[in-house]
């Protein structure tokens, strides 16, 4: 894609609003003009007696060009971070629509977190009605998705007034995999010679444990979840949970924990003396994922299970006896459609888990699946919006009520994830990780600490505070086996401790 812009406005906010209208749309210096190649140009200018900003986009595709102007009064009440974010975002919207003949389900809402816009209004005390009409008015979503964040909000809101200001939840990264699905971006490992790195990995992860243990308690703060994620945390062998989780209860006591979360996510490492494990240090919920209930499609994405394994698995989790168990589907995958994809979500609810989370297919650029098929995008979704709003409302009717949501770039029909739970077994940590009302807290390679600082309450004005830990796994040990660590751990607790205003 060319794109030029000409004013003052963030580029990268521009680049993805053009890719609500072009997925997988890149944005390469040195690219030529050419056949199936769009051009958008975008014009930001004030008026010369300064009470308007206007903003003119053309976006040309082969021999079409569609062109659009719009104009926002400086003084107009808008809910918008600036005039021109609206403006650019108005203008580029008419202009695509035209050209595409296509409207976006989400309008011109961009980033990761859409219930973000209807928080600030709830926040704000103008209620439910007034935050959809924001959404439809002013964001251009259409009115299933404007409800669908409202009421995302508002069960995260809920939440939020519930959380004490002195707590805070803990992820553990296990970024190891048996093998890689064909849409999967995350920093796993899956290779025998990698996998081989695991004891190394787990005995840097223990260490690490302690030492973020111990800011935690100078902090004075009181861990409410865990999370260990991954990649598939179910790799490690049952002696190799075993000591992570014991080294987890030695420093906090895990009957206080509101949620203890272990990703079991695939079936095909799920056995009962893991689970077994996991129950009797403390873990509380698990997720079994099976994606599909279709066997051939699980082997065209690269996952290793099948139908029957996600089964035994399910039973395992239910036998032994986890308060929550969560469920993980995608809508969209290819070769899927409709009727196999309703037929799946009707099986799942039929098993009556505590949790479903429904995401929709994205294709990440280090995936296997964008590198063997570039045309996997879709504008419109196919199938996948249909299977997305059929999840929503089956959901709906079976006692589910969605209570997180995130977003991705170049997901298909540009669509959403959204985690649904029975009314009191939300996931917590989703929330706490997806919204800026908690301190995170994160140990292993790709891991990222965030810090929170209220400045006004629960809202926008806060400040964040996030570390970052070595993306791969042969770096992070690389780096906890530094002569350097010790001055490495000290560096950041300092930062830390000044972030929270406290004297070492």
């Amino acid at each position: 894609m060319i794109l030029k812009i000409n004013g003052d406005i963030n580029k990268y906010y521009v680049q993805t609003l053009c890719m609500v209208f072009f997925p997988g749309a890149t944005f390469g210096e040195n690219e030529l003009p050419g056949e199936d190649v769009p051009e958008i140009t975008v014009d930001l200018y004030r008026d010369s007696d300064n009470t308007n900003v206007t903003a003119y986009v053309s976006i040309k595709l082969n021999d079409k060009l569609c062109e659009a102007t719009e104009s926002v009064s400086l003084d107009e009440e808008i809910n918008f971070a600036t005039h021109e974010a609206i403006a650019v975002g108005r203008a580029v919207f008419a202009a695509g629509k035209e050209l595409l003949g296509h409207t976006p389900p989400w309008g011109i809402l961009t980033g990761v977190r859409p219930a973000k816009v209807a928080n600030s209004i709830l926040r704000s005390g103008k209620g439910i009605l007034k935050a959809k009409k924001v959404l439809r008015d002013e964001y251009f979503l259409n009115p299933q998705k404007a409800a669908l964040a409202v009421s995302v909000a508002n069960a995260e809101w809920k939440m939020m007034k519930k959380t004490p200001r002195d707590t805070c939840s803990l992820y553990v990264s296990i970024p190891f995999c048996p093998s890689r699905c064909a849409y999967c971006s995350f920093v796993s490992y899956t290779t025998k010679r990698l996998l081989s790195m695991i004891d190394d990995y787990l005995e840097a992860l223990l260490v690490d444990l302690d030492d973020t243990f111990n800011t935690i308690k100078r902090l004075g703060l009181r861990v409410t979840t865990v999370y260990i994620g991954g990649g598939t945390p179910t790799t490690l062998s049952a002696e190799q949970l075993d000591r992570l989780l014991t080294k987890i209860n030695q420093n906090i006591d895990p009957s206080a924990l509101l949620e203890f979360t272990l990703e079991a996510g695939r079936p095909d490492t799920i056995t009962r003396e893991k689970l077994v494990v996991a129950k009797n240090h403390g873990v509380t919920r698990v997720s079994v994922n099976p994606q599909t209930l279709n066997d051939d499609i699980l082997k065209e994405i690269g996952r290793k299970h099948t139908v029957e394994d996600f089964f035994r698995a399910y039973d395992l989790a239910c036998e032994i006896g986890f308060r929550d168990i969560n469920v993980d589907l995608i809508a969209g995958l290819p070769g899927d459609d409709f009727k196999n994809f309703s037929e799946t979500v009707d099986k799942i609810i039929d098993l009556a888990p505590s949790n479903i989370t429904v995401h929709t297919f994205c294709v990440k650029k280090a995936s296997d699946a964008l590198r063997n098929n570039s045309s996997v995008y879709s504008l419109t979704g196919g199938d996948a919006a249909k299977s997305v709003a059929y999840s929503q409302l089956k959901t709906k009717f079976a006692g589910y009520k969605p209570y997180y949501m995130y977003r991705q770039k170049n997901t298909v029909g540009n669509l959403e994830n959204v985690g649904f739970a029975i009314e009191g077994h939300e996931g917590l940590y989703n929330v706490y990780m997806m919204e800026e009302f908690q301190h995170i807290f994160a140990v292993g390679a790709g891991a990222v600490t965030k810090l929170v600082k209220f400045e006004n309450g629960y809202n926008s004005d806060s400040q964040i505070l996030r570390l970052f830990r070595p993306k791969y796994p042969y770096e992070y040990l690389a780096e906890e086996n530094s002569e350097g660590i010790n001055e490495r751990r000290e560096k950041n607790r300092s930062e830390i401790f000044k972030f929270f205003g406290i004297e070492e």
